[in-house]
């Protein structure tokens, strides 16, 4: 066994995650890592040489690069070492997973979901049945080639001239029919996916604040927890206020980026506690988190809102106290008893 040389690293454009294609003399294996640099998901790729009759497992056992038996490998002879020239990566829309191409032919799929710990590695061209170090790609072509296609259309998409600025638009047309006209419009986004901005619009006594970007982009990971993830993978955030907008909408800069910078989503029912020190949160003294409902009586409904094929879901950010954080923990958001109206700050 030789030294590992990494062959191509590929940052997604959220920055959570990255994708590399390592090579250690027997074997090459594309590897699903986190920003911190920890596996993820990863796949064999090809064998260099002749493929054993068995799997080495002492090999494995010292940390080495698998090398697929010959049982399992469409080209026991092996093949030539990969080259960073001939290799490209093309993220999933969600950035939780990938698929490689070496010169313009699929060779293999890292999906989100992907973990050798229980025994789920991706997908590889060269692959033959299912093994603990790759699956046949050519059985798993049909639901994923759908999905590869969509991702090319997406970021040729996303990468054009006005794509942000038309999405924008359509967002903005969409809550002046729903809500009323706007005030002031905030960037938050940065310089690194997803972009996100921030409408204020005046109500009779209160304000609308919403994002403006979270729809842009599907949420990682909700086709493994929902049966139908097109109604319920894009989102925007909304919070109804009587205090100072600028202040409320801090809570954004924490939330808006979330599902995408940790891998995760935000859905109808869910809580999330505030990080810093509860004197520090922007929704009112007493509280420590957040409820996140789709519907609230008494405020704007916000749905009829589509992109992209699915719908868009506003989910209103609800203060809680942290007894109340604790119960919806244990027992649901149902058990709550909430005067929602009253948490209008």
């Amino acid at each position: 066994m030789g030294t590992t040389d990494v062959v191509l690293t590929d940052t997604s454009p959220y920055g959570s995650r990255m994708v590399t294609v390592e090579y250690e003399g027997a074997s090459s294996v594309a590897y699903l890592r986190g920003a911190d640099g920890g596996i993820h998901g990863a796949v064999w790729l090809a064998n260099h040489g002749q493929a054993p009759p068995f799997v080495d497992m002492d090999q494995i056992g010292r940390g080495h690069a698998p090398v697929m038996p010959v049982a399992n490998t469409r080209l026991p002879e092996g093949t030539a070492p990969f080259t960073a020239a001939e290799l490209e990566v093309l993220w999933f829309e969600e950035g939780d997973g990938a698929a490689l191409f070496r010169n313009s032919d699929l060779l293999a799929v890292i999906p989100g979901w992907a973990d050798l710990e229980r025994g789920m590695p991706g997908y590889a061209r060269d692959a033959v049945g299912e093994s603990p170090f790759a699956w046949s790609l050519d059985e798993a072509l049909e639901g994923l080639a759908p999905r590869i296609a969509k991702a090319r259309s997406y970021w040729e998409w996303r990468h054009g001239d006005g794509a942000w600025q038309s999405f924008q638009q359509f967002v903005m047309s969409h809550l002046d029919t729903r809500v009323g006209p706007p005030a002031r419009y905030w960037d938050i986004g940065g310089d690194r996916l997803p972009t996100v901005g921030i409408t204020e619009r005046p109500q009779n006594g209160y304000t609308v604040l919403s994002t403006v970007g979270m729809s842009c982009q599907r949420m990682p990971t909700v086709e493994q927890y929902i049966d139908r993830p097109d109604a319920y993978a894009r989102i925007e955030l909304a919070i109804a206020t009587r205090g100072e907008p600028a202040e409320a909408a801090q809570v954004f800069l924490w939330l808006a980026r979330y599902p995408w910078h940790s891998i995760t989503w935000l859905g109808h029912g869910h809580t999330a506690r505030w990080y810093g020190a509860p004197a520090t949160f922007p929704l009112g003294r007493g509280y420590e988190g957040v409820l996140m409902l789709d519907t609230v009586p008494g405020l704007p409904d916000l749905s009829g809102f589509t992109f992209g094929g699915d719908e868009v879901r506003w989910l209103w950010l609800i203060p809680l106290t942290d007894h109340e954080l604790r119960i919806a923990a244990e027992r649901g958001h149902e058990a709550l008893s909430l005067s929602l109206p009253g948490r209008i700050l």
